[in-house]
């Protein structure tokens, strides 16, 4: 997950920068007033979203399978806990009851 993320920020640092130089040349209009940076980061998102979608399928694909395999471990504990309590609970009433 954590290589997921920082490729994620690398091709959003990426995009950053050649909307920075595109901006600064003149190529793409500057914001209004002193949104310079704002306009030139939010650019720079709506770029790199669809080249991240792309190009980082792959390594999505297995940072899922990673966070499903972790539900799915803690599904498990879960379970177990709830029949370790539920047995024992049945083991002290029948205890009691005797």
């Amino acid at each position: 997950m954590l290589r997921y993320t920082l490729m994620r920020l690398g091709i959003f640092v990426g995009c950053f920068l050649v909307v920075w130089g595109l901006v600064a040349t003149g190529i793409v209009p500057a914001g209004i007033g002193g949104s310079y940076w704002l306009w030139i980061a939010l650019l720079g998102l709506v770029v790199s979203a669809p080249i991240s979608y792309i190009v980082l399928r792959g390594e999505r694909d297995r940072a899922s399978k990673k966070v499903v395999a972790r539900v799915d471990r803690a599904k498990a504990n879960m379970t177990a806990n709830r029949t370790m309590e539920d047995d024992a609970d049945d083991a002290a009433r029948t205890g009691s009851a005797s």
